[in-house]
């Protein structure tokens, strides 16, 4: 059986787990784990996205006790499986509210959804981690590859967008994953504030979870 829930502690007792939705992305970002291996702490990622609700909520309960975070991430972009993660947030709503719920997302899903994506899920998602990745277009086409059009604007009105919606929001870059790319981390940081949201620096991890 594929993995849809996963943690990196490799262990069936962990405060968060991770619920890997979908393998498809609007980036090929060259830092991304997906391109280094195939799994995460052994357990492998890859797969159709041909599963059900029943099957994500199967694997879920198999994490005993109950986790404290649901984290939507893994090798995709989760907002491709919007429905799906919809679903599996109100299940949780509903039956674990003590959960905290967030994404981790490219932020790239107002521009494919072409609506408010944040006020649709701002009662189902506590925290939203938004990757940024740079301080200017021109590099961060270089890193990320995205399919759409007007990236790294779009990705900067999602973060404001999920902060207007109430939705505690960080912008989060990768450092020292090659030598060519040298991130301006305070240029960064400047960006996440000014669109009033928190900034995280997300070290590159060589050999991935």
């Amino acid at each position: 059986m594929y993995t849809l829930v996963y943690s990196i502690t490799n262990e069936k007792s962990p405060n968060t787990v991770y619920v890997n939705l979908t393998n498809n992305c609007t980036n090929a970002c060259i830092f991304c784990l997906r391109n280094q291996k195939d799994d995460v702490c052994g357990s492998e990622m890859w797969h159709d996205d041909n599963y059900t609700l029943e099957d994500i909520i199967s694997q879920f309960e198999e994490y005993k006790p109950t986790p404290k975070q649901v984290v939507f991430c893994g090798y995709g972009e989760p907002f491709l499986r919007k429905d799906m993660m919809k679903s599996f947030a109100l299940y949780l709503r509903k039956n674990y509210p003590e959960i905290k719920i967030r994404v981790n997302t490219n932020g790239h899903a107002n521009s494919l959804y072409k609506t408010n994506i944040a006020e649709e899920f701002k009662d189902l998602l506590d925290e939203v981690s938004v990757s940024l990745n740079s301080d200017n277009s021109k590099e961060y086409n270089e890193i990320c590859n995205p399919k759409i059009e007007n990236a790294y604007e779009e990705v900067k009105g999602f973060i404001k967008s999920c902060v207007n919606a109430g939705i505690k929001t960080t912008a989060s870059i990768v450092t020292d994953f090659d030598d060519t790319h040298k991130i301006d981390v305070p240029a960064c940081e400047k960006i996440a504030h000014s669109l009033g949201a928190e900034f995280r620096n997300r070290e590159f991890i060589k050999n991935g979870y």
